[in-house]
């Protein structure tokens, strides 16, 4: 089986698509990608109101277990401080929740353009080639076949 034809012109064409068709795609993946990264950029409000929050959360209960310890009125004081802090964990997670919203958004996007423009590259340029192959595979048998052409060296 040839994948490619004998005669200089048409192997030339055939190894120009073939190497077009790979560019094609390998532009599409990139394009995919960059596209992945961009919308990657969405998630990055996500990420400050995780770190914000988080820091407020945290900062919050510090000052909920410091205000413990004064005396008398300490767990009077803890008690706002501590659902403070709570909603700032709320709002941390509501931050993480938005970052993996956005990623699953990108990867989705990713995957359907990477599918699509590789499908689309393959769908074009896959079947004339196997066409071709397989119509050259079947000259080939022809002439390899008794009374095919090819005369046996003698």
């Amino acid at each position: 089986m040839r994948l490619y034809a004998q005669t200089r012109a048409r192997r030339i064409r055939q190894v120009v698509a073939d190497l077009t068709a790979l560019v094609l795609m390998a532009v599409g993946v990139w394009f995919a990608l960059a596209v992945h990264d961009g919308i990657m950029l969405l998630a990055e409000p996500g990420r400050k109101l995780e770190d914000a929050s988080g820091s407020l959360a945290s900062g919050l209960g510090d000052a909920g277990d410091a205000a413990s310890r004064v005396p008398l009125i300490g767990d009077v004081l803890k008690k706002p401080l501590r659902s403070a802090a709570d909603a700032g964990n709320g709002l941390s997670d509501a931050g993480q929740s938005m970052q993996d919203a956005v990623g699953r958004v990108a990867d989705l996007t990713a995957f359907a353009l990477i599918t699509l423009s590789v499908a689309f590259v393959l769908a074009l340029w896959l079947p004339p080639r196997v066409r071709w192959i397989r119509r050259s595979a079947r000259i080939r048998g022809l002439l390899d076949a008794p009374g095919g052409g090819r005369r046996a060296a003698g």
